[in-house]
């Protein structure tokens, strides 16, 4: 593809408007790790919710959603679909307690709500596993994405493209801290949005409109007889598919695998953000806010070019003859998006550029503030040099920062699609999710069910692995259940049978977070509280109130999906009637926010 003038100029002054503003932010940043890791805990709901929103927006997300539609239409969405359920339980189970905890990170919650020595393994142990390694993991993927879009673009090797990416996040992620990574968050979100409904316009231009792109693609048919369109799977004619696209992600999916973004109870960079509001009404706030934009604002854009992909691409060898220079090594279903953005005319093209640019950074920024937030406050400052200064802190966390971006760069160079990693990475978090539900809402999980089933989600999912290097290959879906049972069990065995977390420290997490639900009755009746005191002191949540807001949310957030899908595909009646579901649930949803946000004790 070849940039005008216009392109470049547009590119310059697009990325000047999205970064530049952060550099603002540069010494409020090194004054201390607070400021850098989360933003002197003063960050307004929308914008929190903004930058959760942008950072799960990268320029992997297309080429993931992409490939999902080409490989099992758009019903194969349902297997991040589903991590609704997550999301909307963290609104209305999670944000609030975890804003009171007051830890830095999420990680630093460990020794808040356990004791001994297992509370500070398990601190020190995560530490490096997520926000090294599984850290990696992610801005590989992500950066694996851009090399796509780079040699699709511009012909740029993987290295070239990594060197590009890393001066420009490097520098950014070390100098502005959370602060800048807000910033450019939220600047990002807005010009990202305009480039993919930009792209999705001119890619069902192509095709002849809407109605002809869904006459030419009900007229394919994909492996097993799929129906691209459809947005629930047949379970008549591919039942194993069904299974693991739908039945699957719902049934087990949500609850049980730890995904960054989208983790049961809230973790990561979902946490930093909580953690880093103002106060409990903001992190609910921008937990609410990003469900509903990731779910609902996204998604469509991004279909409606994986299905003119399908008329205009059917087969990959189209791809690979219409970019004849492409490595043959990055083809993949996934850059079919990439190779769409051919169709943009003139100035459109650069702002794609400069929005799949700013949308690479933002989950870079994100991460590598993240990580070193893990390796810097819960590993080094906690492990190996506790009595450093401030200054000394803030400096380890931008060397950090530049030793993350080098590790995942090398990464990128051993994976192949966007899909993979992310079938990796649901496979060696499953199990751990049921564990990071119930541990703030009964006392009998302690640290050494922690310990447990990461140790035995690990070491069962690389057993699976050699498995499947000699042949004995267990499917994808069936391989989840089996490590979700095996892990489940080991630390359920683990919370009867191991050591119990000290009593005092269950008062005190008690006190401070005020946990609701009858697992901590026992523990409230020891600290001297009765229930209305508990109420009294801010405790307020009722678990009916909660279930009622995480029901309508999710049917609010899927209604809303449903209802857009429809009426872009041409079937008012169907469109009407989830109309009527998003608002009835809509109505029900903002009742239930409406006494959140005008109860406890910051509306005292």
């Amino acid at each position: 593809m070849r940039l005008q003038l216009l392109d470049w100029i547009i590119i310059v002054v697009s990325l000047s408007i999205c970064f530049i503003p952060a550099l603002a932010y540069r010494k409020r940043a090194g004054r201390n790790t607070s400021e850098f890791f989360a933003s002197g805990r003063s960050v307004p709901w929308w914008l929190a919710g903004l930058s959760m929103v942008a950072t799960t927006f990268s320029s992997d997300t297309p080429n993931l959603v992409t490939d999902i539609v080409r490989r099992n239409g758009v019903a194969g969405n349902w297997v991040w679909w589903a991590f609704t359920l997550t999301g909307v339980a963290t609104v209305f189970f999670y944000a609030r307690m975890w804003r009171r905890s007051e830890v830095l990170t999420d990680l630093e919650f460990y020794e808040l709500r356990y004791s001994g020595k297992a509370a500070s393994v398990v601190r020190g142990f995560r530490s490096v596993y997520l926000g090294f390694l599984f850290n990696c993991i992610i801005m590989a993927t992500v950066n694996l994405a851009a090399c796509k879009i780079a040699a699709i673009m511009f012909g740029l090797s993987r290295w070239e493209t990594l060197a590009v990416v890393g001066l420009l996040n490097v520098v950014f992620a070390a100098v502005t801290g959370l602060w800048g990574v807000l910033i450019i968050d939220m600047l990002q979100f807005f010009m990202m949005m305009t480039a993919v409904v930009a792209a999705a316009w001119f890619a069902v231009r192509e095709v002849g409109g809407l109605g002809a792109m869904v006459t030419k693609v009900s007229a394919m048919t994909g492996p097993g007889g799929i129906d691209f369109l459809a947005m629930l799977p047949n379970f008549r004619s591919n039942w194993d598919l069904a299974i693991a696209i739908f039945v699957m992600p719902l049934a087990v999916q949500w609850w049980a695998v730890w995904y960054p973004g989208a983790e049961p109870g809230g973790g990561s960079y979902i946490a930093q953000r909580m953690l880093a509001s103002k106060s409990e009404k903001d992190s609910l706030g921008a937990v609410l806010f990003f469900n509903i934009a990731h779910y609902v604002l996204r998604p469509w854009p991004w279909i409606l070019v994986a299905l003119s992909s399908l008329v205009i691409f059917p087969n990959l060898s189209d791809i690979q003859a219409a970019f004849p220079a492409l490595d043959p090594s990055l083809l993949g279903h996934d850059i079919a998006y990439p190779a769409m953005l051919k169709f943009l005319p003139v100035g459109f093209l650069g702002l794609m550029v400069a929005g799949l640019v700013a949308a690479n950074s933002s989950t870079n920024l994100t991460h590598l503030n993240w990580g070193a937030s893990y390796l810097v406050h819960d590993f080094y400052r906690r492990f190996v040099n506790p009595t450093a200064t401030e200054k000394h802190y803030v400096m380890v966390g931008r060397l950090a920062t530049v030793a993350l971006f080098v590790c995942a760069g090398a990464m990128v160079f051993v994976l192949d699609t966007a899909k993979d990693s992310f079938d990796i990475i649901l496979q060696v978090g499953a199990g751990t999710g049921l564990l990071y539900l119930v541990r703030w809402f009964w006392w009998r999980v302690n640290a050494w069910c922690e310990v447990n089933a990461m140790v035995s989600s690990f070491v069962f999912s690389v057993l699976l692995l050699v498995l499947r290097k000699f042949g004995f290959a267990v499917p994808t879906h069936y391989a989840l259940i089996l490590t979700v049972a095996v892990t489940t069990v080991s630390w359920m065995l683990t919370a009867f049978l191991g050591p119990r977390t000290d009593r005092e420290t269950l008062v005190a997490f008690y006190r401070k977070v005020r946990p609701f639900g009858p697992g901590w009755k026992a523990v409230r009746r020891e600290a001297g509280i009765t229930e209305a005191e508990a109420k009294a002191g801010g405790t307020h949540e009722s678990f009916p109130l909660a279930l009622a807001g995480w029901v309508s949310g999710s049917l609010t957030i899927w209604s809303a999906l449903f209802t857009v899908g429809n009426f872009l595909y041409g079937r008012t009646t169907w469109a009407l009637v989830l109309l009527a579901v998003f608002v009835g649930s809509g109505l029900v949803l903002i009742k239930v926010v409406n006494r959140l946000w005008n109860k406890g004790p910051e509306a005292a």
